[in-house]
């Protein structure tokens, strides 16, 4: 027989396996507090992030906003050449300045001597040898001025008495209304153009000898919509039908129902067409360019997908936006946000020079393109690859890395076709009016009145982009549309439209 088993070494063997178990137990909850502490220390780092950028943008100087890629390859470029081209740029623009008070209307006020300014203070006598006279110029501000037109329509009898002639009466852009359409055209572009609410509106025609209701203009204001909703469509279609389409949405309160609703831009080089819809998703731009081909340049909102899928429209991604989230990230990670930032802005330089030498989307831009262009592009992605996975997910530069290698080759588009931008800041400056008005007038009525909002924006906005005086193109459109032949509808968009001609009479 064995010898009977040592109870103390039974005893610490079991203390040894608990103590074993213990640690592999602690080991596992260090282990598991190590990765929630990671977690949890990525997260505030991107709160950090996005709070630093929220008081930036709300708070903090304009200093400290995201530059212009032109704003900062003119000040590295800081040279004789270019201090040169500024200086002639800046005499371009005072031309053509001049050349626009010269347009101003010319009045001439005669100021005469009086008798005391014509006495001789050294021998008494009067002047009165005529020289040329002194000339000042003054830019003056003359309050604008309704007119209350009275309109007296000829008539005459036949001698037999059987008929009352009667002359035409005047035109006007709404069967039974009293106001004119030069009036109902300058509140349209005080709203869509200016951004002015139509309550202020009122308290200005008020100065002015026009006392009117804020029901009343905005009566006209949609009435005018309404009229004019054949031409914002028709500018919607064409748009739509382009080749090269950008595209950006904000949003704008509505007051029923109690909720956002959305504006979309629809650019197609210098068309703008905008659409209003109650909610965000894919349906509006699906309802805009279901159906059409070619490239839609957009940021990473995945409500494009519709238009983007299978048998759709080519993605091209927007460089600004990536640029934009590597800003963002300069306050956690400044030597990799920096590095980025100025691989980036290397592509922004050969658009820079396109720019300068003029030829922008033609073939000479193209070539600048595949050679200067994609190898800046080739350093900025080689480099996106190599960081990539370096860094917390959760973090900012992070969430940059992310974006931008997720892109993939939407990002790279623009090398393959000159006419597309290297970014959508297009479509993002045809909704500034929009934030501008949101400020101003808050909100709209309705998903209707927000409709023909988006309407007279698309018209005003396009007028402005082809250097149309939008008050006497409505002036115009507004009493033509009803009549003119459906078939040349063209003819009166924005683009198309030409001022009636005038015959003076003798």
């Amino acid at each position: 027989m064995g010898a009977p088993p040592d109870t103390h070494d039974c005893a610490w063997r079991t203390e040894a396996e608990a103590l074993r178990r213990e640690n592999a137990e602690l080991r596992r909850e260090n282990a598991a507090l190590r990765t929630r502490v990671v977690e949890l220390e990525a997260k505030l780092a991107s709160v950090l992030v996005a709070m630093e950028a929220l008081e930036r943008r709300i708070l903090g100087p304009k200093s400290e906003k995201m530059p212009p890629p032109e704003s900062e390859i003119r000040r590295q470029d800081d040279g004789d050449e270019d201090a040169e081209a500024r200086r002639l740029a800046a005499l371009r623009r005072r031309r053509e300045r001049g050349a626009l008070r010269d347009q101003l209307r010319r009045e001439t006020v005669q100021h005469h001597l009086s008798d005391e300014e014509k006495h001789c203070p050294r021998c008494g006598g009067i002047a009165d040898r005529p020289l040329p006279g002194k000339e000042t110029v003054l830019y003056e501000y003359v309050p604008g001025y309704f007119v209350r037109q009275i309109h007296v329509q000829d008539k005459a009898a036949c001698r037999c008495g059987e008929h009352i002639a009667t002359a035409a009466p005047p035109r006007k852009p709404f069967e039974g209304g009293r106001y004119g359409a030069g009036f109902v055209g300058h509140l349209i572009v005080m709203k869509c153009a200016d951004s002015i609410p139509l309550h202020r509106l009122a308290k200005q025609y008020q100065r002015l000898g026009v006392p009117m209701s804020r029901s009343t203009i905005t009566d006209q204001f949609h009435a005018g919509a309404e009229k004019l909703a054949p031409l914002s469509r028709r500018l919607v279609e064409i748009v739509a039908r382009s080749d090269l389409v950008q595209a950006d949405e904000t949003s704008m309160r509505m007051q029923r129902p109690h909720r956002r609703g959305f504006v979309w831009a629809f650019l197609a080089e210098d068309l703008i067409a905008y659409r209003f819809s109650p909610d965000r998703s894919g349906e509006t731009p699906r309802a805009v360019l279901g159906g059409t081909l070619g490239t839609l340049v957009v940021d990473a909102y995945t409500g494009y997908n519709r238009v983007t899928d299978v048998e759709g429209r080519e993605r091209a991604s927007c460089l600004a936006h990536v640029r934009r989230k590597f800003f963002d990230a300069l306050g956690t990670a400044p030597a990799e946000a920096r590095r980025a930032l100025d691989l980036i802005l290397d592509v922004y330089r050969v658009e820079h020079e396109a720019k300068e030498r003029g030829i922008v989307r033609t073939d000479e831009h193209l070539a600048l393109r595949q050679t200067k262009g994609r190898a800046a592009m080739d350093s900025f992605l080689a480099w996106l690859q190599t960081e990539n996975g370096r860094h917390p997910p959760q973090s900012a530069i992070g969430q940059a890395l992310s974006y931008a290698v997720n892109r993939g080759n939407t990002l790279t588009r623009f090398l393959e076709d000159a006419r597309i931008p290297v970014d959508n800041n297009a479509s993002e400056r045809a909704l500034r009016v929009v934030a501008l008005g949101r400020k101003n007038f808050l909100f709209v009525g309705d998903p209707e009145k927000g409709e023909n909002l988006a309407g007279l924006y698309s018209l005003v906005a396009t007028c402005e982009a082809h250097d149309v005086d939008p008050v006497a193109y409505l002036r115009d459109v507004l009493l033509r549309v009803d009549t003119h032949p459906a078939a040349r509808i063209d003819e009166l968009l924005p683009h198309r439209w030409r001022p009636p001609i005038t015959v003076e009479m003798p």
